[in-house]
């Protein structure tokens, strides 16, 4: 048996952005957004509350999403996928933690967190992931591998 948790531990420092999957009224929308996460696979982004995937989150939390590298027609696929609930996280510690992780991740300033006081300036995410699955293959065979992870 695979360590699915280990598969996933090793693989998401690689990939740099998550497709992100929201839907209301039942109409699914798609974006790709760059992501950081913490020690217990909480996911988190930055957006703008004007953009799609934002005003949906703010309609319905539910979101479901992937993590896949870009591989070619001979490379063998691997993927990471989740479910959970997303939420903009408002200051105070939540906003502390999903700070300090994208700017360890991707780099940025301190500046970021002084936007996310401004209305006009890009949010600070999180998802909560209920479950991950990983699809690649695995002793031989194409496989899908799940996770459930219950973590808040």
């Amino acid at each position: 048996m695979k360590d699915v948790e280990k598969i996933i531990r090793d693989y998401i420092p690689s990939v740099i952005h998550l497709s992100l999957a929201t839907c209301v009224d039942n109409k699914p929308w798609v974006c790709e957004v760059h992501f950081a996460y913490d020690e217990d696979l909480n996911l988190y982004f930055r957006s703008l509350t004007t953009r799609r995937h934002s005003q949906e989150i703010a309609k319905n939390p539910q979101v479901a999403g992937n993590i896949v590298q870009q591989f070619g027609v001979d490379d063998i696929p691997l993927g990471v996928y989740f479910e959970g609930t997303a939420e903009m996280l408002k200051p105070g510690p939540a906003q502390q933690k999903a700070f300090a992780c994208i700017k360890a991740r991707l780099h940025t300033s301190d500046a970021i967190l002084e936007e996310a006081t401004r209305t006009d300036g890009h949010q600070f995410y999180k998802i909560s992931v209920a479950s991950y699955s990983v699809f690649g293959v695995f002793e031989g065979s194409a496989q899908k591998l799940e996770l459930a992870w219950h973590n808040n």
